[in-house]
């Protein structure tokens, strides 16, 4: 049964239906992770999970992350969108990348994608500096 669904799997790499299934199952995976994060939010906070805010109260570039995901689970996309912009960005590129739109990622040279990665963490940084009420010198 195994080799079967695997097989499938394998053949339909590279198809319309089978690009479909991997955001399916891509999206059903996120969707589980978000609810299961939301849960475990809302039973036990832990409180600041990002060791640079815990101790400087400075907030990293992915702060925020894990909040998109515990809004997301919470069914509040506003709020997970506020809660960094770049994150969701990010994970609507990862989820729709079967479908095709994240092929000119690869097609990049190296140095073109470290740059926009390095830009990403940029804006990402600034956003949390300003949600954060923190002003820059």
């Amino acid at each position: 049964m195994t080799h079967q669904l695997t097989a499938r799997w394998t053949s339909t790499a590279g198809t319309p239906a089978g690009a479909a299934l991997r955001v399916a199952v891509r999206g059903a995976g996120a969707a589980v992770a978000a609810l299961a994060v939301a849960l475990l939010h809302d039973a036990h906070d832990p409180g600041v999970l990002c060791p640079l805010r815990r101790f400087t109260g400075v907030p990293c570039p992915g702060c925020g992350s894990t909040t998109v995901f515990i809004e997301a689970g919470h069914g509040d996309f506003a709020a997970a969108l506020l809660a960094n912009p770049v994150t969701v960005l990010a994970g609507l590129g990862l989820l729709l990348a079967p479908l095709g739109p994240g092929r000119w990622w690869w097609e990049l040279t190296n140095r073109r994608r470290n740059v926009l990665i390095g830009t990403a963490l940029t804006a990402s940084w600034l956003w949390q500096l300003h949600r954060y009420g923190i002003v820059l010198p």
